[in-house]
């Protein structure tokens, strides 16, 4: 497997720590990771409002770091295939976030 390119990861510290919504959009990618969801599943899982859940999968749907099967309520979202390509990257970013918050916490 190829290493990700430059413009990928920059894409990626854009989404996750360059905007208000990054660490939720963060989150979303960790619980997709697992499991496929939809929008009300994504929602009673992370505690969120439905629309905020859906601002952010559209968000990453235009980035093309998920997709979405089935249509209107019930479509299931999943990690695309440049998602899954780049979980190293993600992790590092994520890691990062993570180490914040908790600072935060303290």
């Amino acid at each position: 497997m190829a290493p990700p390119t430059r413009t990928f990861k920059h894409l990626l510290l854009w989404l996750f720590t360059g905007t208000r919504g990054g660490p939720n959009r963060a989150r979303i990618i960790e619980v997709l990771r697992e499991d496929p969801m939809n929008t009300n599943q994504l929602r009673l899982h992370l505690g969120l409002d439905y629309r905020t859940v859906k601002h952010h999968l559209e968000v990453l749907e235009d980035n093309e770091l998920i997709y979405s099967m089935g249509s209107g309520y019930g479509s299931m979202y999943f990690l695309s295939g440049k998602m899954e390509d780049n979980m190293e990257e993600f992790d590092e970013i994520w890691s990062s976030i993570n180490g914040k918050n908790k600072e935060f916490e303290e």
